[in-house]
């Protein structure tokens, strides 16, 4: 990678991904938690989805880097996604990347804002604390933090062996 910073989102987007994959073993591994001294009842499903948004969010800001865009605070997120959405809708990056980014903002969002989004947010997973309501919002996390990394890391390192 010629820009260092781009191998730095690279690397913090798949420690994300492991540190989420970490996380949702240990929500699910009763002898884990054990070892650990977690526990038993606890999970942590919802830290688990927030470590794929964020794998999601770095790789996004990868890939804006290596097209000379960077986003900064205030709002790095909003500025991120809209920037990171602009180019999708110029036709240069596949649509199912940007519904993989959104979908898994939504649900970082909601949890990151889980007392000032509840009334809001009535009805979505967000009341749903127990570890079978979550279990598939993690999953699904995973699989599609997985997919946009790996895509958005491919791209970048297609584009740096044109050059």
């Amino acid at each position: 990678m010629t820009d260092p910073k781009i191998k730095i989102y690279l690397e913090r987007a798949e420690k994300e991904i492991i540190l989420g994959k970490t996380n949702l073993e240990i929500s699910l591994n009763k002898d884990l938690k054990k070892t650990l001294n977690v526990p038993e009842h606890m999970t942590f499903l919802n830290d688990v989805i927030s470590e794929f948004y964020y794998s999601i969010f770095y790789a996004a800001k990868a890939y804006l880097l290596s097209k000379g865009v960077e986003t900064k605070i205030p709002n790095e997120h909003k500025k991120t996604y809209s920037k990171f959405k602009k180019i999708v809708k110029s036709g240069k990056l596949d649509k199912k990347l940007l519904e993989i980014y959104n979908t898994e903002a939504e649900k970082a969002e909601v949890l990151l804002n889980i007392f000032s989004d509840e009334k809001k947010k009535r009805g979505r997973f967000v009341y749903n604390v127990d570890f079978n309501a979550n279990l598939p919002y993690a999953s699904e996390s995973m699989e599609n933090a997985i997919k946009f990394v790996s895509t958005i890391k491919m791209l970048i390192e297609q584009e740096e062996r044109s050059i």
